[in-house]
C-alpha cells in the first residue's frame, strides 16, 4: 500500500489533490500558505483537510518505521519466514502490528520459558492437539532432573499454552472488541486517603461504575486524575466469564482430558495475561480519544480568544486592579509601548478614592486616553464603579479584559526583555492593555496552556497539546495577517515560514535599519532566504509602504496580474485597489497562469475589493448587573448578563462580573438535545443567563439559557 492509498482510504479525497498537497508538504511548505495561495493546486483543499493529510502521512510513516524494526528483529533472531515477512508487509494497523510480533518481543523470562527449558514444549503441543485423554501416562514420558511429577509437568505445559492462547491472533483481535463493546470502568476510594485535602473534589468517584464506551471524555480525564493523586483506583473489566466462554469455543475442539487441561491454561491466560493486557489497552484507547477530545475543545476555545475583537490602535489606560496593594495603572500608546505608570489606592484599607480619581483624569487628559482596560481578577468589580463615577472631560469606552495568563506573561523572559527596568505589576497591566488593543498580538506571548480556556489540560498528552496549540496559534496569526513594522518577535515567529530564529533576525534588522517599506526589503533579513520569503511575504502587511499591495493578502507572486489587469483597464495598479466598479469588469479566465489558477485569480480579486481586511468584529463594551458584586448578592430565578468565558464538553462557564463562574450544563444551552456546545456559544460571546443554583459554601453557581 502506497502513502497516498492509505490517506485516501480514510479521507474522502481525490488522489491528485492528495498527491499534490503531500508534494507541496515535502516542498516545506506550510499549511496556512497551501490553503491560501495553492487551492488549485491540492483541489481547493482547506486547512483541515491539508492538515489531515499530513497526520496520516506521519502516521504511515511510523507503521513503515515499525515494520522495518520488527523484520530487523526477527531476522536477527533467525526466525524471519516468507510467510512472517510476508504478514508484516501486507500489515497497515499498528496493533495487528504489535500481535504478530509478540511472539518474538524481547521481554523477561516468563513461565513459559521455564517449562520449555525443562522440555515440556512437546507435551504442550500434544495436548494442544487435543487427541490424548491419557494424559498422567503421557506427562510421566517428561519427567527429568527438573520435573519431579507428571501434575508438575502438566502445570508446566499449561505455562507453555497459556502463552500460546495469549499471542493468538483471532483471540486478542475479538477480546478486544469484545472490551470495546462491553467494558465497564469502575473507580473505588483508597480509604487511607480518603479525608485528606483535596480529596473531597474527587468524591463523585469513590464509588463510580459505567460503560467506557459511554463515559464522557471530561469524566474519563477526572477519574485518571483521581487515580493519579492517589484517591482512587481505576479499573476496566468485562464479564470474565463471557470472556473466558469465548476463548473456549475458539479454541477448545475436542471434549475429553486435554480439553480439560487447555480450559485450565485459558483460565489462567486470561487471568495473567490476557485481561490485564487489553484491559490496560483499551483504557489507553479511551485515554487516547479523551485527550483528543479534550484538545479539541481546547483548540476551538483558544481560536475564539484569540481572534477575539481588538479595539484596534487606540491610546489606552490599563488597571491591574487589587486592594492593600492598589491598583497599578500603566497608559499606552497606539502602538501598546509604555508612556506612564503608577500606583493609586481607591479601595481599603487606603480608601484614597478623591486623589486616586485626580490622578486618573489627570492622566487621561495628560496621555489623551481613548479608552480603558479594567482585569478581570481581584478588585475589578470595585474598579469598573469607581471608574465610572469620575466625570471625564470627554467620553470613555471603559472595557473588563480576561486576564488569565498576564501573571505568567509578567515573569515571562519575554516580558523581562521587553521591559527590563519594570516589575512583574507593571508588565501585568501592560498585557491588560494590550489584550484589549489586539488580543491576538499580546497572548502569543503567553504558553497557551496557561491562558486558562482549556479542559484537563495538564491530564492529556502534552506534546499532542502543544504540537496543536502551535498548530492553532498559527493559523489564527495567518489568517490575520501582522504588521511587519509594528510586530513583535513572539508574533512574528508564528507567521507562515519564519519561526522563533528568524523573527529575531527581523526584529533586529528593524532596529538596525528602520521601518520596512516593502516587502521585498524582507530578502535582506539575514537568512532569510527565497523560501521562507515565499512562505511568508503575503501575511505580512506594510502600512503605508512604496506599494500599496503589501498592506494586503495579495501574494507578491501575483503583483504582476494585478498589474497587468489594470494595464488592460487603463489605469494604475493603486487605481485599482478598493475600486469595485473596475474590479467587476476584471474577466477573471484572461489572467490564468501556469501557477495561477482560477481559484487563485478569484481569490486576488476578492482581496483587491477589501485589501488587508481584518476578519476579526469590533470589540465592544459590556456592563454587567451593578446589583451583583459577590456571589451572596445571587437569588435563584435572577436572569442577569454574562460573558462566556470557558467552553467544555459538559457546557460553558459564564461570568457574571464576580469571583466565581457559573455553569451552564450542556442540558440547559437551549430547548431540545445539543451534541456540541460549540453550536450554541462562543468564547467571549454576551448571554443572558437565569441563575437556578446558588452554593454559596462550595462556592458553585448552577446557570440556565433557557429563559
Amino acid at each position: 500500500m502506497t502513502t497516498v492509498e492509505f490517506i485516501k482510504k480514510q479521507l474522502n479525497i481525490s488522489e491528485k489533490s492528495i498527491n499534490n498537497t503531500l508534494q507541496l508538504l515535502a516542498e516545506d511548505c506550510t499549511i496556512p500558505f497551501i490553503s491560501r495561495y495553492r487551492k488549485d493546486f491540492t483541489g481547493n483543499l482547506d486547512e483541515i483537510q491539508i492538515e489531515q493529510i499530513s497526520k496520516i502521512n506521519k502516521q504511515f510513516e511510523e507503521i513503515v518505521k515499525r515494520k522495518e524494526t520488527i523484520l530487523k528483529s526477527v531476522e536477527e533472531q533467525n526466525a524471519l519466514t516468507p510467510e512472517f515477512r510476508q504478514r508484516i508487509e501486507e500489515c497497515f494497523d499498528l496493533q495487528e502490528l504489535e500481535d504478530f510480533y509478540l511472539p518474538f518481543k524481547k521481554r523477561k523470562k516468563t513461565k513459559a520459558d521455564t517449562a520449555k527449558e525443562k522440555g515440556l514444549e512437546p507435551l504442550a503441543k500434544i495436548i494442544m492437539s487435543q487427541k490424548s485423554n491419557d494424559l498422567l501416562s503421557l506427562a510421566s514420558k517428561y519427567l527429568n532432573d527438573m520435573v519431579s511429577s507428571e501434575e508438575e509437568a502438566l502445570q508446566g505445559a499449561r505455562d507453555i499454552m497459556a502463552e500460546w492462547i495469549n499471542e493468538n491472533m483471532y483471540v486478542r483481535k475479538n477480546l478486544r472488541r469484545l472490551f470495546q463493546r462491553k467494558a465497564v470502568i469502575s473507580s473505588k476510594v483508597v480509604k487511607a486517603k480518603k479525608d485528606e485535602e483535596g480529596a473531597q473534589k474527587f468524591t463523585q468517584y469513590f464509588e463510580w461504575d459505567e460503560s467506557l464506551g459511554r463515559t464522557p471524555s471530561h469524566r474519563l480525564l477526572a477519574m485518571l486524575r483521581a487515580e493519579s493523586e492517589g484517591f482512587v483506583k481505576v479499573s476496566v473489566d468485562i464479564d470474565k466469564e463471557e470472556a473466558i466462554e469465548f476463548i473456549e469455543n475458539a479454541v477448545i475442539k475436542s471434549n475429553n482430558k486435554s480439553s480439560e487441561q487447555i480450559a485450565l491454561a485459558i483460565k489462567d491466560s486470561y487471568k495473567r495475561l490476557l485481561e490485564p493486557a487489553i484491559s490496560n489497552e483499551t483504557l489507553q484507547e479511551s485515554k487516547e480519544k479523551a485527550d483528543k477530545k479534550a484538545i479539541e475543545i481546547f483548540s476551538e476555545n483558544l481560536t475564539q480568544l484569540l481572534l477575539a475583537p481588538p479595539l484596534g490602535e487606540k491610546r489606552i489606560l490599563a488597571i491591574d486592579p487589587g486592594y492593600k496593594s492598589g491598583c497599578k495603572i500603566v497608559c499606552l500608546d497606539e502602538k501598546g509601548d509604555l508612556l506612564h505608570n503608577e500606583t493609586i489606592y481607591p479601595h481599603a484599607p487606603q480608601n484614597e478614592s478623591g486623589m486616586a480619581m485626580k490622578k486618573i483624569r489627570s492622566m487621561v487628559n495628560a496621555y489623551n486616553i481613548e479608552a480603558i482596560s479594567i482585569g478581570n481578577g481581584t478588585a475589578s468589580r470595585e474598579t469598573e464603579f469607581f471608574i465610572k463615577k469620575i466625570a471625564f472631560d470627554k467620553p470613555l469606552q471603559v472595557f473588563v479584559v480576561s486576564e488569565a495568563g498576564a501573571s505568567v506573561y509578567s515573569a515571562s523572559k519575554i516580558a523581562r526583555e521587553e521591559f527590563p527596568s519594570y516589575d512583574v505589576t507593571v508588565r501585568g497591566a501592560v498585557s491588560i492593555g494590550r489584550r484589549l488593543a489586539d488580543p491576538l498580538a499580546e497572548l502569543v506571548k503567553i504558553d497557551a496552556k496557561s491562558i486558562g480556556v482549556g479542559q484537563y489540560q495538564h491530564d492529556v498528552d502534552q506534546t499532542q497539546l502543544k504540537n496543536e496549540l502551535d498548530s492553532t496559534v498559527m493559523k489564527c496569526v495567518n489568517s490575520v495577517g501582522i504588521n511587519l513594522n509594528t510586530a513583535s518577535k513572539s508574533l512574528l515567529s508564528y507567521v507562515s515560514g519564519i519561526g522563533e530564529k528568524m523573527a529575531e533576525n527581523i526584529v533586529n534588522y528593524r532596529a538596525e535599519n528602520g521601518a520596512f517599506e516593502d516587502r521585498k526589503q524582507l530578502k535582506k533579513v539575514p537568512r532569510l532566504g527565497e523560501k521562507a520569503f515565499q512562505q511568508a511575504a503575503a501575511f505580512i502587511r506594510i502600512t503605508n509602504g512604496k506599494n500599496s499591495l503589501d498592506n494586503s493578502a495579495v501574494h507578491p507572486e501575483a503583483y504582476g496580474v494585478v498589474e497587468k489587469m489594470a494595464k488592460d483597464l487603463g489605469i494604475k495598479s493603486d487605481e485599482l485597489i478598493a475600486n469595485k466598479e473596475k474590479i467587476a469588469l476584471v474577466q477573471a479566465e484572461k489572467y490564468i497562469t501556469d501557477e495561477i489558477g482560477i481559484l487563485g485569480i478569484k481569490d486576488i480579486l476578492k482581496e483587491l475589493e477589501k485589501p488587508g481586511l481584518d476578519p476579526r468584529k469590533a470589540a465592544k463594551v459590556f456592563e454587567f448587573d451593578p446589583k451583583v458584586k459577590s456571589v451572596k448578592d445571587l437569588r435563584v430565578g435572577m436572569i442577569l448578563p454574562g460573558i462566556v468565558n470557558n467552553i467544555t464538553a459538559f457546557g460553558c462557564f459564564v461570568d457574571l462580573g464576580i469571583k466565581e463562574s457559573g455553569l451552564v450544563h450542556i442540558s440547559q444551552l437551549k430547548d431540545g438535545f445539543v451534541s456540541d456546545v460549540n453550536e450554541v456559544v462562543k468564547l467571549h460571546q454576551h448571554v443572558q443567563v437565569k441563575v437556578t443554583e446558588v452554593d454559596e459554601v462550595r462556592k458553585r453557581i448552577q446557570l440556565s439559557m433557557i429563559l
